[in-house]
């Protein structure tokens, strides 16, 4: 009897551990067949891995030990559905395979003979989902207020800045002329980070590598470095172009515009590809102290998005025709920290994306940032003085 259920596969050979770099993708195939669909992932050598099948939507995950995707052709899998495919831990890959509809896994093995192969047979119907050995990037809590917060800070002691650089690993985010937005992002970034150590703050990036970072789990490690800010780095690409010059995002429960709904909505497929689901609401304690943080701390966002407006006109910087805009994005939903979406420009629009590719263009951006922050930071820390009095 087939089992409707998650199947382990865990491969007890030394051979994965080869030091000839990681496996390659030597054949791929996926077709319907009846009462289902069967997979498989043809390999260079044998690999540790898993596979389960999450809804919502319907999609199959297959993590290994880290694969190079390069050699995958998708058509080759199209008769099932669309992959994604990218690097999710040091050490580990990811597909993402999208499915018509309600499958589960009936059947999986790896064959280790000349040709190892991982194959998976699917079964229509819902069945039992998610991983079951669950790894620690698959735990996601939901937003918290820390027991012990961070004291605002009061101009006598450094910053310590969270730069999110959006997107990385299996998730590359926009792509234009072989030049992705995490790539983009995570330069920006270290650079940034540089110029704002130099002006004696702490900084810490929530992800360092091409790597898959969820959307909450970007606030928890700027919470775990007791950040006193976070700014989430964002170069989209939005359909039919027109869109132009940086824009600053803060949390809003609001109908959002056109835009920042296209945006979320994209920002929203990262944890999808993680695989994580909807979180469950917190009890009514947990709200009621969500909200009181939130009370305190979204005002001071409002004001650094502002404030970053502000140094960026005054440095020259191009802005789009509505620079401050709200929307739903997760990555901004920390209670505790203020946080703001920074979209350098689009990488839709050719002049933004010559801008972004510029090393010169980028330092200006990255100076005129600190500046903001510096200035965001006195003001706000006469506040904290202001109201300790």
């Amino acid at each position: 009897m087939i089992r409707l259920a998650l199947l382990l596969g865990f491969l007890a050979t030394g051979a994965w551990a080869q030091a000839d770099g990681r496996a390659t993708v030597t054949a791929s195939d996926a077709h319907d067949r009846w009462g289902g669909a069967q997979v498989t992932l043809g390999l260079s050598r044998a690999v540790p891995w898993r596979v389960f099948v999450l809804a919502d939507p319907w999609r199959l995950v297959l993590d290994t030990a880290e694969v190079d995707w390069t050699s995958l052709d998708p058509a080759t899998l199209a008769e099932v559905g669309t992959p994604a495919t990218g690097r999710i831990r040091a050490g580990w890959s990811r597909l993402v395979l999208t499915l018509p509809g309600p499958m589960a896994v009936g059947r999986a093995w790896m064959e280790t003979g000349a040709g190892p192969a991982i194959r998976v047979e699917l079964t229509d119907g819902a069945g039992r989902q998610g991983p079951l050995n669950p790894r620690s990037w698959d735990a996601i809590a939901p937003d918290a207020v820390p027991t012990v917060g961070r004291p605002r800070q009061t101009g006598d002691r450094p910053l310590v800045i969270a730069l999110d650089p959006g997107h990385g690993g299996i998730d590359p985010g926009a792509e234009r002329g072989g030049t992705t937005e995490a790539s983009l992002m995570l330069r920006f970034a270290r650079e940034l980070a540089e110029v704002l150590r130099r002006e004696g703050h702490e900084v810490v990036l929530t992800r360092d590598a091409d790597e898959f970072v969820g959307l909450r789990g970007r606030s928890t490690i700027a919470r775990a470095a007791g950040a006193d800010l976070m700014i989430s780095l964002h170069a989209d690409a939005v359909r039919g172009g027109g869109a132009e010059g940086a824009t600053v995002y803060t949390l809003s429960d609001e109908e959002p515009g056109a835009l920042a709904a296209e945006i979320a909505q994209r920002h929203g497929r990262d944890d999808l590809l993680l695989g994580a689901g909807q979180i469950e609401q917190g009890d009514e304690i947990a709200r009621v102290l969500i909200e009181m943080a939130r009370a305190e701390t979204a005002p001071r966002g409002e004001r650094l998005a502002d404030g970053l407006i502000t140094g960026l006109s005054g440095a020259g910087v191009r802005l789009h025709k509505r620079p401050r805009l709200g929307g739903r994005f997760t990555v901004l939903k920390a209670p505790d920290i203020p946080s703001v979406l920074l979209e350098l420009g689009f990488m839709s629009d050719e002049g933004d994306l010559r801008n972004l590719m510029s090393a010169e263009w980028r330092a200006r951006m990255a100076a005129a940032v600190a500046r903001s922050i510096d200035a965001w930071a006195e003001s706000d820390a006469e506040e904290a003085r202001r109201l300790r009095q």
